[in-house]
């Protein structure tokens, strides 16, 4: 069995971790705190970010690179998004030639507006593929049915990595527009929060359902100014995770905006938490890239404003529902 390593021990690094091992695969699971990569090779769990689950005897776990990448042919990115430069930078003279790098972050880096796998290519230039779809980590832990896209460029390389990760409760299609399924990864986030705050407000479930219909229309045109296929964000890692991230209780983004339409503030929410919300960092972003490619987004700007400019959500909803008329598709 193949070597593999896990770079980022958050909860959905350690569901992989289990996932693996639990195939029989010798996994390497990296954290950057010290104390808790000694606490689970002690104690078998990860207690900050995922205590529902034992680690098998076959996930080691480290605070060392150079340990957790020691003869590994596959490395698997969970760090958040925002930490993939700086830790990756350190990585790279640590993965074995050949390996090939599987992104499992979804985000946009603030500055350079690229993607995680934009970032892995750019520091490694090994072989990047992309995890992605409608995938909470604690009921992957629970064995409950889940599906996910697996894009990368080469064809052999997906089947490969296809085999790898697939089991009898974690199916995996593959994919080859990775660009696509990174953006429906990353936007998403962005109009979760949204979800949440008309959520807080109590706007009903019609105006959830419109977020979400309007929301996909939003990152839809984006992407495919971008250059990524249209029916992309069709799939799992568009509609798919766009539902969940929307409508699931388990969402740290959807939890985020619901707590903002419940009148508190973003710093103090964030100070509350302990994972990390990327639809935040990331609407920064996505505002961005929609004034370089010359795209409407309306709700990813009004969700951007109300995060960092303390634009009031009322005032948000009520710019959003008196916009111009409009066809409902254009380009």
């Amino acid at each position: 069995m193949a070597y593999i390593s896990v770079i980022g021990a958050g909860s959905w690094g350690t569901a992989l971790s289990i996932l693996l091992a639990e195939k029989g695969y010798d996994v390497s699971l990296w954290t950057y705190e010290q104390e808790l990569a000694e606490e689970m090779e002690r104690d078998r769990v990860n207690r900050l970010y995922l205590p529902e689950a034992s680690l098998p005897d076959n996930v080691r776990t480290t605070h060392r690179l150079n340990r957790a990448l020691h003869r590994s042919r596959y490395v698997i990115c969970a760090v958040p998004t925002q930490f993939v430069r700086q830790v990756f930078s350190e990585a790279v003279g640590h993965i074995e030639k050949g390996a090939v790098i599987v992104s499992a972050s979804k985000g946009m880096e603030k500055g350079t507006l690229l993607t995680v796998s934009s970032i892995l290519k750019e520091l490694t230039h090994h072989e990047t593929a992309v995890i992605s779809g409608p995938s909470f980590a604690k009921e992957v832990i629970r064995k409950l049915p889940t599906a996910v896209t697996l894009a990368v460029q080469h064809r052999e390389t997906g089947l490969l990595l296809q085999e790898i990760f697939n089991t009898d409760y974690f199916r995996v299609y593959t994919h080859q527009d990775v660009l696509g399924v990174e953006l429906g990864g990353a936007l998403k986030n962005v109009i979760a929060i949204a979800s949440g705050i008309s959520d807080g407000l109590g706007l009903g479930l019609n105006a959830r359902a419109t977020l979400i219909t309007r929301g996909l229309a939003e990152i839809t045109r984006l992407g495919v100014k971008m250059g990524a296929d249209a029916k992309t964000f069709s799939g799992l890692s568009g509609m798919g995770d766009l539902v969940l991230t929307c409508t699931g209780n388990l969402s740290r983004n959807y939890t985020v905006g619901y707590k903002i339409g419940r009148g508190m503030k973003l710093k103090d929410i964030l100070s509350e938490m302990r994972a990390v919300a990327e639809g935040v960092e990331t609407s920064v972003s996505a505002c961005e890239l929609a004034v370089k490619y010359d795209v409407e987004m309306p709700i990813v700007e009004q969700v951007c404003l109300m995060l960092h400019k303390d634009k009031p959500p009322q005032a948000a909803v009520r710019e959003l529902m008196t916009r111009p008329l409009k066809e409902e598709f254009y380009y």
